[in-house]
């Protein structure tokens, strides 16, 4: 049954990788249920899981990135690769799934999770604060290449969430653009811009902006 293993949220740490200094992205598993809210406009409003922190709020947080996900058998994957393991909340994701393809979510799909609905809106895209984290050679490059991004998700009703909960695919849109092909499409593979085009009235404005610049000027 596919169901969140860990809820996540991230306390403001000093770190001198991040731009501005400080970051939440070093997120632990939580008890009990966790409020989901909408948490308001991007640069003005954080996260959408209640005690989570974050620190750059011109470059997350806000309605289009209000809860993170990244599923366990990713984590799973990148462990064997690297040789340690990667415990829940690592990554920065507010909700640890099981048995569920996050990254495969399709834009504007739409997952029932205790009382919230949540819809998939875009991918993570890797940072320098997520490489100070991680701690290895070439991270950035490497999590592009593997193509495996997890799934960024506005809140459409607020409510909380619990571990254990099971998640409930409630809506799939009528094209085929995942999550990870989004991804692919705004980094390593142009070409796929013209099928990124297809969901356009479910992705957010500025994705579609970037998508737009990316089809004219693919270097």
């Amino acid at each position: 049954m596919p169901h969140v293993l860990s809820v996540n949220v991230g306390s403001r740490v000093e770190f001198d990788y991040a731009v501005i200094g400080h970051t939440g992205i070093g997120k632990r598993p939580v008890d009990g249920p966790v409020d989901i809210k909408a948490p308001g406009p991007r640069g003005t409003g954080g996260s959408g899981v209640a005690g989570d922190h974050i620190s750059d709020s011109r470059n997350h947080g806000g309605e289009d990135q209000a809860v993170y996900a990244y599923s366990r058998e990713d984590l799973d994957g990148w462990s064997a690769e690297l040789g340690r393991d990667l415990r829940p909340g690592l990554f920065g994701e507010n909700l640890t799934t099981v048995g569920v393809d996050v990254s495969g979510a399709l834009v504007g799909e739409r997952w029932r999770i205790g009382s919230v609905l949540l819809e998939a809106t875009r991918p993570r895209i890797p940072c320098l604060t997520f490489t100070g984290v991680m701690q290895e050679k070439g991270w950035v490059k490497r999590f592009t290449a593997r193509g495996l991004p997890g799934t960024y998700f506005r809140v459409v009703e607020p409510g909380t969430i619990t571990a254990g909960d099971e998640i409930t695919i409630e809506h799939r849109p009528d094209h085929d653009v995942s999550i990870a092909v989004t991804f692919r499409a705004l980094t390593l593979e142009a070409d796929l811009l013209p099928r990124l085009m297809t969901a356009r009235d479910y992705l957010p404005e500025d994705l579609l902006r970037r998508a737009e610049r990316r089809m004219f000027d693919p270097a």
